[in-house]
């Protein structure tokens, strides 16, 4: 399962990163100002940008790659950055509702459960607790004599 939500982000990664390549082509050869911007440094923020959330989707996909290839859950910056990508997900399915249409809203839904389904299922395949020492061979937890008296001085 975390295959797949790898793949789905570094799938992700070089779509965010060529569309917004892309738009920010667009923006360059139209020679356009928007409310006074200029026009090159729209292009040149929008493919920043682009890279950027490529790179950082590119991260979170080798961090559920990692995840599969060691059959382990994600720890520390490699949990927080797949926690990130959640709320990323969620914060741009609702924005795409409205402004593209509910074919990316599914998408963004299907990553969304995707990523929680990866930090929820290898939550749960942790190992039993391992035993303490002061516990008692019938597992109940009594101890093995009872604790000695308090004493009054």
């Amino acid at each position: 399962m975390a295959w797949i939500v790898a793949v789905v982000l570094f799938v992700e990664a070089l779509g965010v990163a060529a569309l917004n390549w892309f738009l920010g082509i667009v923006v360059d050869r139209q020679d356009m100002s928007l409310a006074g911007l200029d026009p090159d440094m729209m292009s040149v923020s929008s493919k920043i940008g682009g890279v950027v959330f490529g790179l950082y989707f590119a991260l979170c996909g080798l961090v559920a790659l990692l995840v599969a290839l060691r059959d382990r859950r994600p720890a520390g910056f490699g949990r927080v950055l797949l926690i990130s990508a959640a709320v990323v997900h969620g914060l741009l399915g609702a924005f795409t509702w409205g402004l593209v249409g509910p074919g990316a809203f599914l998408f963004m839904v299907v990553v969304l459960g995707l990523i929680v389904l990866l930090l929820m299922t290898y939550d749960a395949q942790e190992g039993p607790a391992p035993e303490r020492p002061g516990d008692a061979p019938g597992g109940d937890g009594s101890p093995v004599s009872p604790p000695a008296a308090p004493t009054v001085p």
